[in-house]
């Protein structure tokens, strides 16, 4: 189909589902954006032992914790599916209200989403993935940087994530919406990549 980052086309949920699966695109606000090919083993550690943890402690609650590949769809409003122009695939999601989730995957705000930065997905992820997430209501953003062994936490605060919590990946860190869940550092310091 040849989709490229600058097509001035307009696409719909509707338009994605036709897509082929070999190539992964994201929608944000009806532009198409390639994401990265497979991602790397470093990438999948440290995005595995996120869910991991995080599954751990969620057993027998009512939040469900996911890992990418998985739909989440934006809508403005009470927007129909078909004309939803905005659904990305983070690469950990956790979903307190059952209600969002149907065999599409999601449909809604997550509560809390991290992102596992790659050289070629930085920007996308920390500016215009940030500002979805703030304008959609996502009470939690993590970007893990695994080079610079560095987590930014944006949390939602009156409707605006503010400035950022900067923290080292080390000891352990809590989900402010989800207290419950503490990530332990120490887990993930023989996965971290040296060079990424």
């Amino acid at each position: 189909m040849g989709l490229a980052l600058k097509d001035t086309q307009h696409y719909s949920y509707s338009d994605y589902l036709g897509w082929p699966d070999d190539t992964r695109y994201e929608l944000i606000d009806g532009s198409a954006y390639a994401m990265s090919p497979a991602p790397g083993l470093a990438h999948q550690d440290v995005a595995g032992e996120i869910y991991r943890q995080a599954a751990n402690i969620l057993v027998g609650r009512p939040c469900r914790v996911f890992i990418a590949p998985v739909d989440v769809r934006l809508p403005k409003q009470h927007e129909e599916d078909e004309f939803t122009d905005t659904v990305v695939q983070p690469d950990v999601l956790v979903v307190c209200d059952s209600s969002k989730l149907d065999r599409r995957g999601v449909r809604g705000a997550p509560d809390w989403i991290v992102e596992v930065l790659s050289p070629s997905t930085a920007g996308h992820d920390q500016i215009r993935k940030r500002n979805l997430y703030e304008h959609h209501g996502v009470l939690e953003y993590w970007l893990i940087h695994p080079v610079d062994r560095v987590l930014t936490v944006y949390r939602l605060i009156d409707g605006e994530y503010g400035k950022p919590g900067l923290y080292e990946l080390r000891g352990e860190t809590q989900v402010g919406v989800l207290p419950d869940i503490v990530i332990r550092w120490d887990d993930l310091a023989l996965r971290l990549p040296v060079d990424y």
